[in-house]
């Protein structure tokens, strides 16, 4: 009988790492698809925009191969508190990152469009923006896979710092359209990329928050968005 119990235990612990080393991956492709995306759209290089554009279903075939692992998983181990929170979370978190991947794809497609309007000047504050989203994406899957509230809770917290790059990219392009009204399209394409950019910094906050909960059964307590683009005024 002890056999069986350390067999069970055991194929349940390798069932989570195989769940772990999913979501790691996923969070992996998300990463490179949004260096990529910023990068094509930097360069102005309609094929590698395309080619991220391609690249999205990778992410959404291990979001299928999670959510299938992790429905598995409680139908065959009935796992219970932590464990189960645990698991739940991982099946979120997969659906947060596909939509992560999609919002690098779509702005994949705002850089092929861009690509072939003049360059305007704001672009420079995307890619900082970009790293910015990228680093929040990777600490805090690695906050999931080490079960570290400290570093969840950090993570949510700097979601700041994307909203602050959202906010200033959103001024200097409202004014260099007022100022140069035969650039609005191209700044417009540039302002959705920057809300994709503000969007991920989101969902990389989500996952923080699904992290906490899973390792603690607690929730954190909402931060207010710093989004004051609303105020905007033009400047004298």
């Amino acid at each position: 009988m002890a056999d069986n119990n350390a067999h069970t235990v055991k194929s349940f612990d390798e069932d989570i790492a195989q769940l772990r080393a999913i979501i790691t991956r996923m969070g992996g492709l998300c990463e490179l698809q949004i260096s990529a995306a910023v990068e094509a759209l930097v360069t102005r290089n309609i094929e590698a925009a395309r080619q991220v554009v391609a690249d999205d279903k990778r992410i959404d075939a291990l979001e299928a191969e999670a959510e299938a692992l992790a429905v598995r998983i409680i139908a065959l181990r009935a796992p219970l508190a932590g464990d189960l929170r645990e698991i739940v979370a991982a099946m979120k978190i997969a659906g947060v990152l596909e939509r992560i991947g999609d919002y690098a794809k779509n702005i994949a497609k705002r850089a092929s469009a861009l690509a072939q309007a003049p360059p305007i000047e704001p672009v420079v504050i995307v890619p900082e923006m970009a790293r910015a989203a990228i680093a929040m994406i990777r600490d805090v899957l690695d906050a999931f896979v080490d079960r570290d509230i400290a570093l969840a809770r950090a993570v949510y917290e700097r979601d700041q710092q994307v909203d602050d790059f959202y906010n200033s990219l959103f001024r200097s392009l409202l004014t260099f359209m007022m100022e140069n009204p035969h650039y609005i399209t191209p700044s417009t394409h540039l302002l959705f990329v920057a809300k994709n950019l503000e969007r991920i910094g989101d969902h990389a906050t989500s996952i923080g928050e699904m992290v906490y909960f899973a390792v603690t059964g607690e929730h954190l307590i909402d931060r207010p968005k710093s989004d004051d683009t609303s105020t905007f005024t033009r400047p004298d």
